[in-house]
């Protein structure tokens, strides 16, 4: 079969973590998909530091395996440690994260990738798109090949005439050692799109051997670590790398101005906008210049490699000022650079201009996800990747979009904030960002996803008896609590045990358990409860479910019928057509932004800045409600 004469339902342009999820996702549902890239070597790269998860990202990654991704199961077999962050906080808050061994990952993800059905590889720069009128038809490449398709997703990173700086010195690049991608841009923006500028950045990378560990702070993983997949084919780790904290100081600071002059973030060189939650080491100083200090992330980059990649001090400044000021942190003393940090460059196309299925607005057929889209972050990237590819799929296949609510997942979230709100600077998926976040969990997302995975063929059958028996064995324990009677006699001993208040007679267990102060485990001496839990197989997860369900029950209903509410109004759709200037009712505002972004439903509308409570009145009026 030719390249020349085959047309692919879905090509995919880059091999990122977007790029890697959405070929998975489109292949998986049965598409005729290709995956092109510049260098198959380095697919599914981890570009800046070698985790996986953490605030709110840990959710994504759960969501992302609840779908059916391939993301969690690379990082539970390439991890090194695992942590799961905010365990003081409530269960809303909880979020996993791993640190990763970066060559074992990438090598994973192509393994897997190579054994999915329907998925081609083709390693060439993509610097062309094809069209056919207002719809997209195929690519070109740099070799001269017109490879057609029905559907294309761009997934291109921080590629697109990526520019990479380090202190006055400029080259083209889309990461260290590898060329920027051209012509992708120009096409699309000869074709009416708007494009923008953003930048990241990354710390250097140096040798583990010469760290004095002794003057730092040991951060290990948890006691006993849990996993991200929900499936039973990864493990969680019996053994782990640990990490070490230190700190910059005021000399440090010091040393960093010194080269301010010299920097591409200050002397005008660098005119787009960085990751306002991840600056850099230069701009956390002068943003913050009554601080002392800041943290120093030392993170392993592997099992047997001795590169560590130093989080924390992301920067652009010149090699000698990274080499100066970098001796002036504690355990560095003697370091030896790997390679000096840079800053980054890059084109990317403001999300407003995409529909809820990740296809744009001005062609049909043609989806963005990952940075092109105005994200940063590896998790953001994928769960783009997966719905791009879920969507891109059932184009082909002539089916409605797969699209997600806010009180549905963090992937919800995610895209109606890019698509509704637009970003300005690199987004980034934080708790505070989604207003049910107590739904959205970390240890429920495949009780909320995976039936819908399994209806579009994406998750496994064994995905989906794991989560039928998860809910059943978890209901049927809460059943059992909610009837066990208690003697006195059973609980008082514990109760005493952490200074509470005792009770004088028989009480249902559940009333006791759910007192904040006690856990599940506390109650384990019960004979009944413990009979009951060995014989009917009750795991760790089970309990975990049930323990929230006793806690947080009253909190998780509230949350419900608020999001209940503003489903009805998703429910109510504006037609495509409906014409917002002839509604002089609207503010001159609302007018504008509506016309701009063509909400599909009220409740979208009602999220957009600058349409007001009043704007959307008028609207439900207009909409006959």
């Amino acid at each position: 079969m030719s390249l020349f004469n085959t047309t692919y339902d879905v090509i995919v342009v880059g091999g990122g973590h977007a790029g890697s999820e959405a070929a998975a996702a489109s292949a998986n549902m049965g598409a005729h998909t290709l995956l092109i890239t510049m260098n198959l070597q380095n697919i599914a790269q981890m570009s800046c530091n070698p985790a996986m998860g953490g605030i709110a990202k840990g959710q994504i990654v759960r969501e992302i395996d609840a779908l059916g991704g391939y993301s969690a199961i690379v990082t539970d077999k390439t991890a090194i440690q695992f942590k799961m962050l905010n365990k003081s906080k409530g269960p809303a808050m909880w979020s996993p994260r791993a640190q990763s061994d970066r060559m074992q990952f990438a090598e994973c993800w192509r393994t897997m990738l190579e054994q999915t059905e329907n998925l081609d590889f083709y390693q060439d720069s993509v610097n062309g798109l094809l069209f056919d009128g207002d719809k997209i038809t195929g690519v070109k490449t740099a070799l001269g090949l017109e490879i057609k398709a029905k559907t294309v997703i761009i997934t291109a990173g921080t590629f697109l005439n990526g520019l990479i700086h380090i202190g006055e010195k400029t080259f083209g690049g889309g990461r260290a050692g590898e060329g920027a991608s051209t012509g992708i841009t120009e096409d699309l923006v000869a074709k009416g799109f708007e494009a923008g500028r953003m930048k990241t950045g990354t710390p250097p990378r140096v040798d583990g051997r010469s760290l004095d560990y002794s003057k730092m702070t040991e951060q290990p993983g948890d006691d006993s670590p849990e996993k991200f997949s929900y499936l039973p084919i990864t493990k969680p780790l019996t053994k782990q790398r640990s990490c070490y904290l230190t700190y910059t100081n005021p000399e440090v600071h010091n040393l960093l101005r010194e080269g301010f002059e010299r920097s591409p973030m200050f002397n005008g060189r660098i005119k787009s906008t960085g990751p306002r939650y991840c600056p850099s080491v230069e701009d956390k100083i002068n943003r913050f210049a009554e601080k002392e200090r800041h943290q120093i992330f030392v993170e392993p980059e592997g099992w047997n490699t001795v590169e560590i990649y130093v989080n924390g001090f992301s920067t652009s400044l010149p090699e000698d000022i990274q080499d100066k000021a970098i001796r002036a942190i504690p355990g560095f003393e003697n370091v030896k650079f790997f390679r000096y940090g840079y800053a980054i460059e890059y084109d990317y196309f403001p999300p407003t201009q995409l529909k809820h299925n990740l296809e744009t607005k001005l062609i049909n057929n043609l989806f963005f996800a990952g940075q092109i889209n105005g994200t940063t972050g590896y998790e953001e990237a994928a769960a783009q990747g997966l719905m791009a590819g879920v969507n891109a799929a059932l184009k082909t296949q002539n089916k409605e979009p797969f699209i997600l609510k806010r009180s549905e997942a963090y992937i919800g979230v995610l895209i109606d904030d890019l698509i509704t709100k637009g970003t300005e600077e690199p987004y980034r998926m934080f708790t505070s960002r989604a207003e049910y976040r107590t739904l959205l969990r970390q240890d429920n997302a495949d009780l909320r996803l995976t039936e819908k995975a399994y209806k579009l063929g994406l998750a496994s059958q064994e995905r989906m008896d794991r989560v039928e028996e998860k809910k059943n064995k978890t209901q049927n324990l809460i059943d059992f609590i909610t009837k066990l009677s208690i003697t006195k006699e059973d609980v008082n001993p514990i109760l005493e045990s952490k200074n509470l208040a005792t009770i004088n007679q028989s009480m249902k267990l559940y009333k006791i358990a759910a007192r904040p102060q006690l856990t599940f485990s506390d109650f384990r001496s019960i004979d009944n409860l413990e009979n009951y839990i060995q014989e009917n197989g009750i795991d760790n997860e089970i309990i975990e479910q049930v323990e929230i369900h006793l806690k947080y029950s009253g909190y998780i209903e509230k949350e419900k019928n608020n999001a209940d509410k503003l489903n009805r109004l998703e429910n109510v759709p504006i037609p495509s057509t409906f014409d917002y200037s002839k509604v002089k009712s609207l503010s001159y505002e609302a007018r504008e932004k509506l016309s701009k972004i063509q909400p599909t439903s009220i409740s979208q509308a009602s999220r957009i800045s600058g349409v007001s409570p009043s704007d959307i009145s008028v609207l439900l009026v207009y909409m006959g409600r």
